[in-house]
């Protein structure tokens, strides 16, 4: 189950991300958030297209 012989957080000695003190998760973060916007954006203009058919 654990990966440890004790499940606690004493055995970590140290940062378990790879990433740590690089660019990597702030550019990661950046990119899932244009991706977010970028759907929703997208999203927005495909359901006023559709609603403006039931407008007329």
């Amino acid at each position: 189950m654990f990966p440890y012989d004790q499940a606690t957080w004493d055995v970590v000695d140290g940062a378990m991300f790879m990433g740590w003190g690089g660019a990597l998760p702030g550019l990661a973060t950046l990119i899932a958030a244009i991706i977010c916007v970028a759907v929703l954006v997208i999203g927005q203009r495909s359901e006023t297209a559709k609603a403006k058919t039931f407008d007329k």
